[in-house]
């Protein structure tokens, strides 16, 4: 009888409770009825509307950063998701060297320090691009261009999972090249398409260097600009809050995404999807 690996499960839960701690504590005190950030002082919501004041419904540059992040987090989702799909295909199917090429140069913002990154952007924002201005235009374009690898790999993991059998058996029934990516590939790569764009989401709105470095004041600060530039200061727990509500979209786009893939995959599995198209093309 095999022994239960009690001292890695135990090693694990410390792990995470190591890393949880800190973000359950700030989330906590964003519930603090007093000033202090340190010291319980019982609970309440002011923070989130109740001060007239400081809270983050009132406060007006606390409300503009959360819908800075959340609006650029969305762009980049439209921008970067259809993309990437359109990238993980063409390279699927390009062979040579000049495939390797480009599957390397992909990659390059996985490896790369993000700091390389950011000041490259900047960099080429300023002296090259000049119809480019900082802000959000320049703030998408570096979000797409560091969250397209994550979109690519997550989808053409899945459509080298898929083969190319159900695609040429679509081609087979008459189908366009269209139509078999529209009705047989498409649905079968719809799992990865929303765990790729809820990926993008979480980078997007995580992101502070590039936000930082390609922003243009206090017009574009995002939540996680300007909680660095608050915090050194006479910060309140009203940015607790407002990193609890980042959090809690988050978690809520987490939470979405799982019920949809769970939906989708109780009314028609992989095997069944790619099936019932093929079936369809055929009736055509």
């Amino acid at each position: 009888m095999k022994r239960k690996p009690r001292l890695l499960a135990s090693f694990t839960a410390l792990y995470v409770l190591w890393s949880m701690l800190p973000v359950a504590i700030a989330v906590l005190f964003s519930f603090n009825s007093g000033r202090s950030r340190s010291t319980w002082q019982g609970f309440s919501l002011r923070w989130y509307w109740g001060d007239p004041f400081s809270s983050v419904w009132h406060d007006d540059s606390l409300l503009r950063a959360l819908r800075n992040s959340l609006v650029l987090a969305a762009l980049t989702i439209l921008v970067a998701t259809p993309l990437g799909v359109g990238l993980a295909l063409g390279l699927t199917r390009w062979r040579g060297k000049p495939a390797r090429v480009a599957n390397g140069i992909l990659l390059l913002p996985l490896v790369t320090p993000e700091l390389v990154v950011g000041t490259a952007l900047f960099l080429v924002v300023t002296n090259s691009y000049s119809f480019l201005d900082l802000g959000r235009p320049a703030q998408l374009v570096g979000h797409v261009t560091f969250s397209l690898s994550y979109v690519v790999i997550v989808v053409r993991g899945r459509l080298l999972s898929i083969g190319p059998d159900l695609e040429e058996a679509a081609r087979d029934l008459g189908a366009s090249p269209f139509q078999a990516v529209r009705m047989v590939i498409v649905p079968l790569l719809t799992p990865a398409i929303f765990a790729s764009a809820v990926l993008v989401f979480a980078t997007s709105i995580d992101d502070f260097v590039a936000s930082s470095l390609l922003s243009s004041g206090a017009g574009s600060e995002t939540v996680p600009v300007k909680i660095y530039g608050s915090v050194r200061g006479g910060a309140t727990p009203a940015l607790n809050a407002l990193a609890t509500i980042m959090l809690s979209a988050s978690m809520l786009a987490l939470v979405v995404v799982f019920a949809i893939m769970r939906v989708m995959r109780r009314r028609q599995g992989d095997t069944n999807a790619g099936e019932n198209s093929l079936k369809e093309l055929a009736s055509w």
